[in-house]
Parts: C-alpha cells; sequence; structure tokens
C-alpha cells in the first residue's frame, strides 16, 4: 500500500512530503491492533447496547495519565447564560505517566456526556447516526489519576471546534502525551455540544450543558463574535490556573485530589496551543494576545470575523492583520467547503509574519479529519451506519492508516521543534 502527496506543504513556494510505503503499513497494523494491541477496529457489546467503537493507539514511549479539572473565573459572568454570575470551564488532562497499574483506563465520555451527544450529534453533524452506537463504551489508553512523571514537560492547550466537546481531540491528546506532552483540552460551556460538571451550583442547577447552537455560528456573526471572545478569554485563563497548579495549589473548583506529582511536570515556560476549526481560529489568536504561548497550531479556523453580508468580507482578526512573531502552523483540507472564504485570512498573515507561519494541506480529506472522527466515521460506515456520502462530507475520503499518522505526525513534529525537551 502507498500514498503520494499526503500533505502538500506551502511555505512559500509549493513542496510535497509522501508516506513510505513502510511507515504507512506499520502504521496500518498498530491501527487494527496486529503492532502493539491498540485496536481501532468496532466492536459489538451486549445486546441492546450498540456497538463500541476504538480509538487508535498513540505511538510514544510513555504511558498516559488522566485526569479532569473544573475551573471556575469569578470575574467573569457567563457569556451564553446571563443567570450565571461566574465563568467556569472543565478540562481534561492527558499527561506522560510512571505507570497505571490499579488504575482504572478512561473512556472517551462518561456516560451522561455520551447520552447527551448521542442525542445532539446527529442534529449538529448531519449523518452521524441517531441509534445503534454506545458512545459510553469508547476506551482511551489512559489511565485515571495514574502518578506523573517526575521530569518537567511541556504544555499544549487545545481548543475544540464550534459545538464539539473537548473529548472529541482525545486521539491527538493521547498521542502527544505518549512523546512526553502535557495536553490540557478545554471545553467551552455554552459552545460545547454537552458539558458535564462535578456536581450542581447554586448558579447553575443542573450537572450537564448544551451548546447554544443551532446550526453554523458563523451564519450568525454577534454568536461568532462572542464564541471566539470566550474561547480566548478561556484559555488564557486556564493557563493563568495551571500557573498556580505548577505553583502548589489545587485550582479544581471541588478540591479533588490531584494526580501524584502533576504539579511539577508543568513547564510552563514552554506551552503551546492548538485547535480546530472555532478552535484554531482561538489558538492563532490566543499566541498573538498573550506572550506566555510559544508556539500554535490552526486546524482549519478562520482568522476573520463572520461576514455580516455575503458580498462583505468579514474584518480580520489582529493576528491576520498585523501578523505573528511567533511560529503558526496552519493545516488545512482540499475537502473543506469554506476554503475560498479561508483564504483570505489566512494569505494574509502569511504574508504579514516574516516567516514565522506556515501552512500544509491533507488531500482527499475534509473539516473534521483532524478529530477522533477520522478513525470513528470509517468504523460507523463499515457497520452500515453511515453513509459514504456522510463520511466524505465529516473526514473526505482518506483512509485513517494516512490521515491519523499525517497530523499526528505534523502537530507533533511541529510542536517538538518549537519546544524542544530540556
Amino acid at each position: 500500500m502507498s500514498f503520494r502527496n499526503v500533505i502538500d506543504v506551502e511555505s512559500g513556494g509549493v513542496g510535497r512530503r509522501a508516506v513510505t510505503t513502510s511507515a504507512v503499513v506499520a502504521t496500518a497494523a498498530l491501527l487494527t491492533g496486529a503492532g502493539g494491541g491498540g485496536a481501532a477496529q468496532a466492536r459489538p457489546v451486549n445486546p441492546g447496547g450498540g456497538m463500541a467503537l476504538r480509538l487508535p493507539a498513540p505511538t510514544g514511549q510513555h504511558r498516559i495519565g488522566v485526569t479532569t479539572l473544573h475551573l471556575v473565573d469569578r470575574t467573569r459572568r457567563d457569556p451564553w447564560d446571563a443567570g450565571i454570575p461566574v465563568r467556569e470551564v472543565m478540562v481534561t488532562v492527558w499527561y506522560p505517566a510512571r505507570g497505571g497499574h490499579g488504575r482504572p483506563v478512561a473512556h472517551q465520555m462518561t456516560a451522561r456526556a455520551a447520552r447527551s451527544f448521542g442525542e445532539t450529534a446527529p442534529l449538529m453533524r448531519p449523518g452521524l447516526p441517531a441509534q445503534g452506537v454506545d458512545w459510553a463504551a469508547t476506551p482511551t489508553h489512559a489511565h485515571s489519576g495514574a502518578p506523573a512523571q517526575r521530569t518537567p514537560r511541556p504544555v499544549l492547550l487545545y481548543s475544540p471546534g464550534g459545538g464539539d466537546p473537548r473529548t472529541l481531540g482525545t486521539g491527538l491528546a493521547e498521542d502527544l502525551a505518549s512523546h512526553g506532552f502535557v495536553v490540557v483540552a478545554i471545553d467551552h460551556p455554552g459552545d460545547a455540544s454537552e458539558v458535564v460538571f462535578p456536581r450542581p451550583a447554586a448558579y447553575r442547577r443542573k450537572l450537564l450543558r448544551r451548546s447554544v447552537f443551532r446550526g453554523d455560528p458563523r451564519m450568525h456573526p454577534g454568536q461568532f463574535h462572542t464564541a471566539i471572545a470566550s474561547r480566548i478569554a478561556d484559555t488564557r485563563f486556564v493557563l493563568d490556573r495551571l500557573e498556580a497548579l505548577a505553583a502548589g495549589h489545587n485550582p479544581d473548583a471541588e478540591h479533588r485530589p490531584l494526580p501524584e506529582g502533576l504539579p511539577g511536570l508543568l513547564d510552563l515556560e514552554r506551552v503551546g496551543v492548538y485547535g480546530h476549526s472555532a478552535g484554531g481560529t482561538t489558538a492563532a489568536e490566543a499566541l498573538y494576545e498573550d506572550r506566555r504561548l510559544a508556539a500554535a497550531v490552526n486546524l482549519e479556523g478562520f482568522l476573520d470575523e463572520a461576514p455580516s453580508a455575503p458580498d462583505r468580507p468579514g474584518v480580520l482578526l489582529p493576528v491576520a492583520q498585523h501578523g505573528t512573531d511567533r511560529p503558526l502552523l496552519l493545516l488545512h483540507t482540499d475537502g473543506f467547503t469554506e476554503r475560498a472564504a479561508l483564504e483570505r485570512s489566512w494569505s494574509s498573515v502569511l504574508a504579514r509574519s516574516h516567516g514565522c507561519a506556515t501552512r500544509a494541506r491533507l488531500d482527499d480529506a475534509a473539516h473534521w479529519v483532524f478529530t477522533d472522527y477520522a478513525t470513528l466515521v470509517p468504523q460507523l460506515q463499515a457497520a452500515g451506519l453511515m453513509t459514504a456520502e456522510a463520511r466524505n462530507r465529516l473526514i473526505g475520503t482518506v483512509d485513517p492508516v494516512c490521515s491519523v499518522p499525517a497530523v499526528r505526525g505534523r502537530v507533533r513534529a511541529f510542536f517538538t521543534r518549537q519546544l524542544p525537551p530540556r
């Protein structure tokens, strides 16, 4: 099996990078479980419970621990609910662990989140099945609460796509953690399809908050502006709380026990940020606004405001107006339906960044190939729960044995180069 022109690199001139036959065959073995036991094949569960999906195995040498934090910013009101006087976010932290013996393997989604996701995902992403899948049954490769390694590691913040939960970035986050990064994925309540909190609060009676979006927020300029502004503020707030964590404080609102050694693992002199779609917009603009961030990856996110009319382009964001003086990688697909609109703001940031911004393209792919849908959707199609048309609309025709290592490799290589080990 061979693939050519997997990624088209565009940094000034246009170059090509091909994935070799041996590398793809090795990756295929890993994804199907013939290599390190990381099966990516769907499998049935108990009768009536729906099929269980699999995530691809991480490729690094480190074992992975995982924990969640509930963070409350009392200096901001919630932008989506006037009745909530604070801004609260949920984050997942994946990190290199010393071991996982005796610690449970985490699942991609909790049971409560999975029930909500199963109801809303087919509405937000047409073509996904309304039944037949047990979204709570997908295991990860991380052990909950495992003790952290003792060597300080670079930190990467992750912001998911508009309307998506942070859990849809699990595969890439785990792979980065297995190669020595601490990855902190942020849910943006009111924006994400669902966010589950540890307990009710006086200002929030329910454990679950669902998205306010009822379609593409780019079609509603005010909504898109609020989403991006709140995401950037969330990202900077999370970085503030990580600084408190590294200083020995427990920032979790319930003060739940932290994994042993986690505060000492965070090297906050080496921090990057990446995100998909609206999360990519967030990552690039946060890089521009916050000097604590050393590098960013934008996975197909616009760098302008939403247009106020079809013939009136949106105002460029500051990062696109002025460029960046720190490394920014722009990754996109040839199948993104809005690539013409994307091009205006991306061309601007490339022209104004004096070589600090570069771009690359994944061929035969579509917008959600940068998420866990890259491996989950083909499993759903193979089981007859999705059509080929719906699959192609979400992730394109590219096979996951090609797209998964291409995306992982490009993001990992970028951050390894910009945030090198000490």
